[in-house]
Order: structure tokens, then sequence, then C-alpha cells
């Protein structure tokens, strides 16, 4: 399961790489090329280096000690020792709903964050498979994947509204002005989708990595059950729809029902249903093993 997401990522961040070169070339030919690498380029740099700090304020999270939050440092700090990795900074964000994320560039560099409407709805070992797919983020490289998809997909929007109001190629008229326009409209578009089916891979990637690491995959199908259902009408845990895909949960997601095929294109996280059967899954194989 976790190789086929792997693989998924990669065709993904592939595509929005050739779209983003491809949109250059028709800007202007091989200065156009150029120009779309050397944009990708300076907004990877910025993601990696600033996403956590954008993400850590955009939630109004601030740092926390072990004082404050016992169980949820010796939590994480057992995750660590477990995984063999350094202790990421605590965070606790004011929002009253339920949710958690994690950011920075490496594991050395990582922080996680809990909202205060997560930590008094979920048991031990819930909190627990919470913060292990928040750590699992972090050691899968996943925040500097979805950085590099995003800044992309940004680079994508700026390049073909570029191309829209000063026309593509080097032709002497300008360009073809309806190839143009479906570019202006399409490219932002396919990149959006693009780029949320990565994030969408990644959480079931960080979903499969946590149950493995605390060998508990129903505690984290509980969890998400409890997220999503205390969740409803709260008001987002981020004021910046940019951060959502950080979250466990989709901040701004309200109501219940079945999800249709064309919002599912455009959701930044899969269905906690769906996310829920495969943990079950895991947990009967598990179980098989034993």
């Amino acid at each position: 399961m976790g190789g086929r997401n792997y693989l998924k990522t990669t065709l993904l961040l592939g595509a929005l790489s050739g779209l983003l070169l491809a949109i250059g070339y028709f800007l202007g030919g091989q200065r156009g090329l150029t120009l779309g690498l050397v944009i990708a380029v300076v907004m990877n740099v910025g993601a990696y280096f600033f996403s956590d700090k954008l993400a850590l304020a955009a939630s109004g999270a601030r740092p926390i000690s072990e004082a404050q939050a016992p169980e949820f440092y010796a939590i994480v700090a057992g995750l660590a020792q477990k995984a063999n990795v350094p202790m990421p900074r605590l965070y606790l964000s004011p929002s009253p709903q339920p949710n958690a994320f994690a950011t920075g560039r490496s594991p050395k560099h990582a922080a996680v964050a809990v909202t205060e409407g997560l930590l008094p709805i979920l048991n031990r070992d819930e909190l627990e498979g919470v913060l292990a797919h928040e750590l699992a983020h972090v050691w899968n490289r996943d925040i500097l994947i979805s950085s590099i998809a995003a800044t992309i997909a940004a680079a994508i929007t700026y390049v073909a509204h570029f191309a829209f109001f000063f026309g593509g190629s080097d032709d002497d008229d300008g360009g073809n002005p309806l190839a143009g326009l479906l570019l202006f409209i399409l490219a932002p578009i396919s990149a959006t989708i693009v780029q949320l089916a990565i994030s969408r891979s990644r959480e079931f990637g960080a979903d499969s990595t946590g149950a493995r690491i605390t060998h508990n995959p129903l505690a984290l199908a509980n969890a998400l059950r409890k997220i999503e259902q205390y969740g409803r009408g709260t008001p987002p845990a981020t004021r910046n729809p940019a951060t959502a895909p950080l979250f466990i949960s989709n901040p701004f997601k309200n109501g219940r029902g079945r999800v249709s095929m064309f919002a599912r294109l455009f959701s930044t996280h899969p269905p906690t249903a769906e996310r829920v059967r495969r943990l079950e899954a895991m947990a009967y194989e598990i179980r098989g093993r034993r």
C-alpha cells in the first residue's frame, strides 16, 4: 500500500512539473521554459524554509511545554524514540475544532500542533494514533512534498495568467488568443486537481505509516470518526485555506452525507469513511498474522 502511494505521488509531481514547463514553453519558447524553471525553484526554496512558520502563524499555535501538557509530550516523545528521530517542537492552537497538523522541512526541524478542541475528546490510544499519523508526515517528508506541489501549482497559475495577459510564443501576432484563453482557464484548474490528488495520497500514506508505528489501526480509525463528528459546526482550525492540507482532517469541511466524484477532485483529504475502511482492513491483516 505504501509503495503504491509513493509511486502515485511521484507520478503526480512529475505531471505538475511537466505542466509548468509546457506552459513556460508556450509563453516564450526556450526563454519561457527557463522562466518556468526559475519561478519553480524560487518558490520551492521559499516554501522549504518558511512553510512551518507560516502554518503555525496561520493557526495561531503557541509553544507548549511538558509541564503544560504531560500526556501530549509523553506520547510524542515515545513515538520519536521508537522511530529514532529528534523530538519535534510541540504547539497548541486555540481552536475549538478538534484537529492536528505537523510541519517542518525535516525531522530535525519538525513541529507538531494540536488544537484545544482535540485533547478532551480522544483517549490515550486515539491521541497516539493521531500523533503517529502527524509524525509519519514528517518522517515521510510529506510536508516538503506538499510544499513543492503547492508552489509548482502556484507557479503554473502565475505563468498561465502571464501568458494570457502578455501573449505566448514568439510570433509577431502575439500568439493564439484562443490557446491563451484555454491556458488561462484550464492550466490552474488542472494544477489544483493534481496538487490535491497528491495531498489525498499522502494522507492515505500517513494513515498507513502511523498505524504501523502504533500497531493499532483501529485507534486512528476511531479518532478520525470522532474528529469528523465533533468537528461539524465548529470554527476552522486555521484562517488560511492554503494550510488545510496540513491538518489530519480538512478544517473547512462541514456537513454530512455522500460526496460527489466531482467534489472529491477538489478535496484536500480523502473521505473519512474510506480512510476508516482502509484502517479496518489493516487491523484485520494484523490480527490474521498473529
